[in-house]
């Protein structure tokens, strides 16, 4: 069937007598349960009615009421405690329920690209003569007014939560909210909305209150409402909300929403003065509304199976209604008693504006469940009301609505005044259930406050243990993609549900990370790109596996290469052998690995192959450009970037010194001229440079300088192994460090002059991001940058990355992000002195070090989660 004119309901929210929220709603509903309250004299009595009144036999001790009307979250929208208590509760508690329909929906304002508009009403305004804000209206007009006039309910919606599509107060009482979806239906067919939000409010004032029945059958002399019933005798006014967000049904699907339920069709209409009086209903209006929305839903009165009346109880009210059904399904169907009929009045009352948007919600709950719930207090029809010959039966008790096509139902709506609506349902159709559950999954929640985070947090573990279907990356998604951050956050990396189940409910769980981000103030994103010596067959394999962009990235750097080193480079990095895999191994660290143990001959072949200085350096500039590619890809673009030896050259290319391709080959070539070099070693030692070049021989160089007192010195083999002889006599720590060549050493004079030639033929740009250069330990400039003769010193010159960390450390705050294997950099970094002058330091790393029996996923996943902590805006899309 053609859908162009279909709109999907994506998410609701509600607030109901005796229900704070749409679960605890339909348990109600379905367990038959009146949710009207009977009051104590007590407390009636505080709640300031005169004490005459509780003697008087029309006064009724009873009404529908919500549960803590007057609490309000006034810090969360931004409202001084004055604001919030000179501002009407329903203004109040419908811009809660529209926060909460769009949190239902799966939608933050702020991401969301198309408008978003909002149609809402509410009822009379009993609050504010009945907290003396008549004087302040004379004292200070414009607030009290925006604060309590039904102009400024919907608009303070829009402004609120940052909504830019239509914002119109609907105002036809109690019909209002379901014309505000009519008109929002409206809105979004002529795509003047993208998404829009219906709804509407009552609250009464004073709310723990009674009301006094008039002997005319519109209100009920004993606070119970009896629709359709030979004793029905009036209804009962009350307090309650609700709010849609509806999107066209094209639209929902193409986005993957969650969609509850179809509205079909939708009309409006009013009586005119063809009836005995103003307040009075119409039958042949009521009739034409239901017969324009069939028409207009494209459908017959034959596939109606249940109709949720206006039903309000009264004794002329239900048989004027039923007459008008039954003339409207007449036009075309003569089948008697197949569609069940009910009232959700018989719940919860008459909740005035609200009434309608009430029972749109039991509909849509009726049809999600499948389950036709019980309309309450009906044992004999009114006996103005022939329904053996009308195409309704009333249903009084709970089953399963059963139906060969797709469920229908007919929610109908009359206003006092004469402006009758009427909508068309159909069930959702069930989709295929997305089967893209592949562990690991990052869930994040936020709140304005510790206590409000620590409630969302055992929501959402209760969520998850009441839906074990659930599908924890439609979760993630809907967390990290439809949700407003707010300061105080919260992050997981879990495998499944049960997984997540279980972290989430222990206290001070190590694998729960939470923080306070101040949204003032940005913090700056250094990025740490490594060079030789933590590097390791398989690196970033789990990632190439998991994400597009890594993969892509690596390999194009592996086709560019293939023409300079002769051979894929992925193969060095991924070899077929593939013993290098972590299958079956517990988590945890490998010590043997760690403290540099050999391990089997294969694995030995395969590490041999990527150790040599033709390979090591193109495939670990592939991993972390790849890498730094795909922390773009997710919104992280560094405000600074310190590479360490070869890894300046990646940085250099990140800032556009370098295009990808220049970069790459001067990479190879200078690779290979140094592998046409004798070979060397390289040697850390645990001393500061002043006392080390005391003891230095000849043949020695220093190469880096890592702190102020770590270095490592470079040079030929037989001269490293007298140097590490002599230090272990003297008992001062030292280690082998993993190289094939004596880097930033004298050894590598042979190849400055050659290098630099090759330099020459490539072309220089400025750096568009500050990175620091190993040669100085500062902010490289241009003129560095630009100059080939300073890539050829940075071969043989000291590599002086204690001196770059200096410079770092004057930035205040800084998120560090090691963007290649291990962690070896941020742990330089954050024992160096300099340290304690930045304030508050985050240290990230982006894959595993060599020894960790750990997914690269799961540490990646887990750095995205603290960079989010830190008040990093992410791309969840990427």
């Amino acid at each position: 069937m053609n859908n162009e004119f279909d709109i999907a309901i994506v998410g609701m929210s509600g607030r109901f007598p005796g229900a704070r929220n749409l679960d605890e709603f339909w348990h109600n509903l379905a367990e038959g349960v009146e949710s009207i309250t009977r009051f104590s004299d007590q407390e009636i009595l505080e709640s300031g009615v005169p004490a005459s009144y509780l003697n008087q036999p029309s006064y009724v001790k009873a009404a529908p009421i919500l549960d803590e009307p007057g609490h309000f979250d006034a810090g969360f929208f931004g409202f001084s405690p004055m604001e919030a208590r000179t501002m009407d509760p329903q203004h109040r508690i419908l811009l809660e329920l529209a926060y909460e329909a769009l949190e239902s929906a799966g939608y933050d304002p702020d991401r969301y690209q198309g408008r978003i508009g909002v149609f809402s009403g509410s009822a009379l305004n009993t609050y504010f003569s009945n907290v003396g804000l008549n004087s302040r209206l004379a004292e200070e007009y414009i607030p009290t007014l925006i604060g309590n006039d039904k102009d400024f309910l919907s608009t303070r919606i829009s402004y609120k939560l940052n909504l830019r599509g239509p914002s119109i107060t609907v105002q036809t009482a109690c019909s209002t909210s379901m014309v505000a979806v009519h008109l929002a239906r409206q809105s979004l067919l002529s795509e003047e909305t993208d998404m829009a939000l219906a709804g509407a409010i009552s609250v009464r004032v004073p709310h723990r209150a009674g009301y006094f029945y008039d002997g005319g059958g519109v209100v009920s002399p004993d606070g119970h409402v009896r629709a359709f019933d030979a004793k029905a005798n009036g209804t009962v006014f009350g307090s309650g909300g609700g709010i849609l967000v509806l999107k066209r049904l094209a639209d929902a699907l193409s986005d993957g929403d969650i969609i509850h339920a179809v509205i079909k069709g939708s009309a409006v209409n009013n009586d005119g003065s063809e009836k005995a009086g103003y307040t009075a209903p119409s039958v042949n209006s009521q009739a034409d509304a239901v017969v324009e929305a069939l028409a207009n839903a494209g459908v017959e009165a034959d596939s109606i199976s249940y109709l949720e009346a206006h039903g309000s109880g009264t004794p002329v009210g239900d048989p004027i209604e039923i007459m008008a059904l039954t003339k409207a399904f007449r036009t075309s169907t003569q089948r008697s008693g197949y569609c069940a009929i009910g009232s959700v009045k018989t719940n919860v009352g008459h909740l005035d504006a609200a009434a309608a948007v009430a029972g749109i919600i039991k509909t849509v709950l009726a049809l999600e469940h499948r389950q036709l719930p019980p309309s309450l207090h009906f044992s004999e029809a009114n006996p103005e009301i022939d329904f053996p010959s009308s195409p309704f039966y009333v249903n009084t008790q709970l089953r399963e609505w059963t139906s060969d096509s797709p469920r229908r139902a007919g929610v109908m709506s009359t206003g006092m005044g004469g402006t009758n609506a009427h909508v068309v349902l159909e069930e959702a159709q069930e989709l295929a259930e997305s089967t893209d559950a592949r562990p690991p999954h990052l869930l994040i929640l936020s709140a304005r406050t510790e206590t409000a985070l620590d409630q969302a947090t055992h929501r959402l573990r209760e969520f998850l243990n009441s839906n074990d279907s659930a599908n924890m990356s439609d979760v993630a998604y809907t967390l990290q993609i439809g949700r407003k951050a707010l300061p105080h956050r919260r992050c997981l990396v879990c495998a499944d549900r049960q997984d997540a189940i279980t972290a989430l409910g222990q206290e001070d769980s190590k694998r729960v990370f939470s923080s306070r981000t101040d949204e003032s103030a940005r913090r700056p994103v250094i990025l740490l790109l490594p060079g030789i010596g933590d590097h390791y067959v398989g690196m970033g394999h789990d990632l190439y596996e998991m994400w597009a962009v890594f993969k892509q990235e690596i390999d194009r750097c592996s086709q560019i290469l293939e023409s300079h080193l002769g051979t894929d480079i992925r193969n060095i990095l991924y070899p077929n052998s593939q013993s290098w895999k972590k299958k079956g191994k517990p988590k945890g660290i490998d010590l043997k690995q760690m403290l540099g143990r050999k391990t089997d001959a294969t694995e030995d072949q395969d590490a041999g192959n990527l150790n040599q200085t033709l390979f090591a350096q193109p495939a670990l500039f592939t991993i972390e450009y790849a890498m730094t590619r795909l922390w773009q890809s997710l919104g992280i673009t560094p405000d600074a970037i310190v590479g360490h030896s070869m890894g300046e050259y990646v940085a250099a290319c990140l800032a556009g010194v370098l295009s990808l391709e220049d970069a790459l080959r001067l990479i190879a070539t200078r690779a290979r001229l140094v592998n046409e070099l004798p070979q060397g070693a390289m040697l850390g030692v645990t001393l500061p440079e002043e006392e080390l070049l005391q003891s230095l021989p000849e043949d020695l160089s220093i190469s880096l300088i890592n702190g102020p007192g770590l270095c490592v010195v470079a040079g030929p083999v037989a001269a490293v192994a007298e140097f590490e002889r002599m230090l272990n006599e003297r008992s001062v720590i030292c280690r082998q460090v993993q190289n094939a060549h004596a880097f930033h050493s004298r050894m590598l004079d042979p190849i400055v002059k050659a290098f630099q030639a090759e330099v020459s033929k490539v072309r220089l740009n400025e750096p568009r991001i500050r990175y620091t250069s190993n040669v100085s330990g500062k902010w490289i400039t241009g003129r560095e940058a630009t100059d080939p003769a300073y890539w050829a010193m940075h071969a043989n010159h000291t590599a002086r990355f204690s001196d770059a960390l200096h410079e770092l450390w004057q930035l205040k705050n800084p998120v560090l992000l090691e963007s290649g294997p291990g962690r070896t950099l941020s742990v330089l970094a954050l024992q160096h002195p300099d340290k304690a002058r930045a304030g508050d330091t985050v240290a990230l790393s982006s894959v595993r070090h060599h020894y960790e029996n750990e997914s690269d996923t799961d540490i990646m996943l887990q750095s995205v989660g603290k960079l989010w902590l830190a008040g990093a805006d992410i791309n969840w899309e990427g």
